[in-house]
């Protein structure tokens, strides 16, 4: 993905908003957002096999963002898009996880992975020095480190942060944020915004990810929807 959004403990009722673009060249092959065999909601590479970006059944959510650096990728090195089924397998706490995932890290282009639950998220990257935990609040990844002050980032957080405060309840991909996530979509005949996703997590522990698809001249291919109760969740409050 090149743009995504979280948004965490900092709407009255979602403990978690995510929203993301993932730009990739048109004939990679990808499939829908769907459940996995795994137990994790995802869309799939079809190429190599991962993902971008996931949600599972006790919501944990991973995703991540390439990090630009045209002269140190190395095209043999292995897919990025493992880690985030890597995270969302383990047995462990999401900060546990992300550590794990970091093991080894080094054999990867550049990246950044972004891991939690309701109650909090951790970032890290194969380019900074330790993974960090998130402050409440939004933070914004595109294709440097967690906030860099690219203006797609501050414009979408500024956005995104306006959408929370304003309580709305609006749910998927409505008007509202097709506008928001305009400014940085991608229309281009080999390369482009392939899909929109976003991912709630309420505060009575309802899920729900709406993925909106495109094809080269940017017009919507197809949608899909799901919400599910997360496995042990109880009420959170406000």
């Amino acid at each position: 993905m090149c743009l995504a959004l979280i948004a965490l403990q900092a709407h009255p009722r979602y403990a978690v908003v995510i929203a993301a673009n993932r730009d990739e060249f048109h004939a990679r092959p990808a499939a829908a957002a769907g459940w996995w065999d795994e137990g994790w909601l995802a869309g799939r590479d079809l190429e190599a096999g991962g993902t971008w970006l996931g949600v599972a059944r006790d919501g944990r959510y991973a995703f991540l963002t390439n990090v630009r650096e045209p002269q140190r990728q190395r095209p043999a090195a292995p897919s990025r898009g493992a880690l985030v089924p890597r995270v969302l397998a383990h047995a462990g706490a999401p900060n546990e996880a992300l550590e794990a995932a970091l093991v080894g890290a080094a054999d990867h282009n550049g990246f950044n992975l972004l891991t939690g639950n309701a109650h909090a998220a951790h970032w890290g990257s194969n380019r900074a020095a330790s993974p960090m935990r998130l402050a409440h609040g939004v933070s914004g990844l595109s294709n440097a480190s967690l906030d860099t002050p690219w203006p797609k980032v501050e414009r979408t957080k500024a956005g995104l942060a306006t959408w929370c405060a304003s309580g709305s309840a609006d749910t998927g991909v409505p008007r509202d944020w097709e506008r928001r996530l305009s400014a940085p979509f991608i229309v281009g005949e080999r390369y482009g915004t392939r899909c929109t996703t976003v991912i709630t997590i309420d505060r009575d522990g309802v899920a729900s990810l709406v993925e909106r698809r495109f094809d080269a001249a940017g017009a919507v291919t197809g949608d899909s929807a799901f919400a599910f109760r997360v496995a042990g969740a109880r009420t959170q409050p406000a």
